[in-house]
């Protein structure tokens, strides 16, 4: 499609920062670039009709980490990374929160928790014995308790009696988040370009090449890379894209269960919408077959989900599933994002290893103040 004079002039030409994605990092970095230059052009660039990658895909988890999660981090960082890991996503919520407002998120705080299969006997004796351990790690973060014995009052059947109860997890729709982002957006006179795919990004001495949608070449002063899952295109960083299969249920009535949950070390999560269950994950059951930045469904996972859900979450319980999905996140060796300059003109700020509301925020903010004059 030939451009037209006027389109090129408005949204094309003359750009000073170019941020490529439109998910929670990059309206949060083109929100917080708008506060520090008021008169610079912005314009973001989306792939997709909708941001492409997790953002409005997610299971809308405003969390931090299970017991069990954190524990594994444990393993492979040291004390001090993981209560920084778990401050910064404590952090990212407040500023989501505090930019939004909890209307805006429909936010709900109805307390996290987590599940062990009958097989995981050991796994739930671990968090139990390390709980106080845990606890007392991230007490100076949340000056309380975060982590403590729960019953399992929601007839899940096929798991240990007893829960792990997390009182500060919550829950968000994150379809009004994304909302309430663009709306804020449009607001701050940032130009938000849907279906407009960067396919490669080359350095000049004082600007940045960009072709557009295979075809059209932009020179831009400065380039903010936040597609998080599909940064290896952009970039050779530690951050490798991972497929979430997702499905809803239809209205159940009656629904008892109400929170966030975690099952099998976190691979598996479902909450309450209304009235509907959402369940996803699975991917541990073919890491390499999830390890992709192509959307899709199979059939392994989909009815791994659905057996979980007639024998363990709603056993006994007819449901009918209304729709399913996936989406794309980023995950490396390490927990904490890459945010960083990669050359003068072009920064980054990906790998959010599936805390992308936790951290989201945070991260877009970080990858603004990396900007320069």
């Amino acid at each position: 499609m030939n451009l037209s004079y006027w389109e090129r002039k408005s949204w094309l030409c003359n750009i000073d920062f170019a941020i490529v994605g439109s998910g929670i990092v990059g309206l949060s970095c083109a929100l917080s670039l708008r506060k520090k230059f008021p008169k610079r052009k912005i314009v973001v660039f989306e792939k997709g009709m909708l941001p492409s990658g997790a953002s409005t895909k997610n299971a809308g988890f405003a969390c931090f980490g299970s017991l069990s999660e954190i524990l594994e981090d444990l393993e492979s960082h040291s004390e001090e990374e993981v209560v920084q890991l778990v401050k910064d996503r404590l952090n990212g919520l407040q500023l989501l929160r505090g930019t939004l407002g909890d209307t805006q998120l429909d936010y709900q705080e109805n307390g996290g928790y987590e599940l062990f299969g009958l097989e995981d006997k050991t796994l739930f004796q671990e968090c139990q014995y390390k709980m106080k351990y845990v606890n007392q790690l991230l007490s100076p973060v949340f000056n309380s308790e975060v982590f403590s014995i729960g019953n399992n009052s929601f007839e899940f059947q096929n798991i240990h009696p007893k829960l792990i109860f997390n009182k500060f997890e919550g829950q968000i729709d994150t379809g009004k988040m994304m909302r309430g982002l663009i709306k804020k957006a449009s607001e701050a006179n940032i130009l938000i370009l849907n279906n407009a795919e960067i396919t490669s990004i080359s350095e000049e001495k004082a600007r940045v090449s960009l072709e557009l949608n295979n075809a059209e070449e932009l020179s831009v002063n400065q380039v903010m890379i936040a597609t998080n899952g599909f940064a290896k295109q952009f970039l050779d960083e530690d951050v490798t894209p991972v497929r979430a299969q997702v499905l809803v249920t239809k209205p159940i009535k009656n629904l008892k269960i109400k929170g966030t949950f975690h099952l099998d070390k976190g691979y598996y999560y479902f909450r309450n919408i209304e009235d509907r269950i959402l369940f996803g994950g699975g991917r541990n059951l073919d890491f390499t077959t999830e390890e992709t930045s192509k959307f899709g469904l199979t059939q392994l996972v989909q009815n791994r989900l659905e057996q979980l859900l007639s024998t363990t979450i709603l056993p006994n319980i007819p449901f009918e599933v209304d729709t399913r999905w996936s989406g794309i996140m980023g995950v490396g060796k390490q927990k904490k994002p890459i945010v960083r300059r990669l050359s003068q003109h072009v920064c980054c700020g990906v790998r959010l290893g599936g805390m992308g509301v936790a951290i989201g925020s945070s991260i877009g903010v970080q990858l603004a103040n990396l900007s320069i004059e």
